[in-house]
């Protein structure tokens, strides 16, 4: 029998090769800002190993709830559906194309996470704004400064959201001989915007 996992799945229990992969505490805040409920319709653009789309897979699933994976890179494809068969999700479909690529034919949403641009954010947030269902949430984690500032740049210039920031700084301890000694993480970035009108 498998594990039936809550959120915050241990980043160890993720199948992983060479793709950056968006850490425990990270997702866990993520998911919490979009607000996943069962039913809903999630996009996940840039999804790296699928960590983000198999936690937000686990809260949407029933009634019909779909994620949609987008990545570009194979590993990551081939990463996202190991992960996937591993949780025992079927609601995961995951389209290989770089963003805004592969966002046609795609339902309206009700969620967006966005963890990867590759350098194609404004195109990207153009087209989740004419997607994304009033109300719905989207948020970005940005890892640069300057990811942060177009994407607040953006929010700044548009109508459409009302939009929150947190900075996480996450410390996690390890023993060295006799002492626990803190190792930091990268900060990220978290924008967590609803889409207002």
């Amino acid at each position: 029998m498998k594990r039936k996992w809550s959120i915050g799945i241990p980043d160890d229990e993720f199948i992983r090769g060479k793709v950056p992969m968006t850490k425990q505490e990270i997702r866990i805040l993520t998911i919490a800002k979009a607000c996943i409920k069962k039913g809903d319709m999630v996009l996940d653009v840039g999804a790296g190993t699928g960590s983000l789309s198999c936690e937000a897979a686990m809260q949407a699933a029933g009634d019909g709830g779909m994620v949609y994976a987008i990545e570009r890179n194979p590993e990551g494809i081939g990463l996202i559906q190991a992960n996937a068969e591993k949780f025992g999700l079927d609601n995961i479909r995951i389209i290989q194309a770089e963003a805004p690529d592969g966002m046609d034919g795609l339902p309206e949403l009700d969620a967006v996470i966005i963890g990867g641009s590759g350098s194609h954010l404004e195109p990207i947030l153009d087209r989740v704004g004419g997607l994304l269902k009033t109300g719905g949430r989207l948020v970005l984690n940005c890892i640069t400064v300057q990811t942060l500032m177009q994407c607040l740049n953006y929010m700044r210039a548009s109508e459409l959201y009302k939009y929150e920031t947190v900075q996480v700084q996450v410390n996690r301890w390890e023993q060295v001989g006799g002492y626990d000694m803190a190792k930091a993480a990268n900060p990220v970035f978290i924008v967590a915007c609803e889409k207002i009108k």
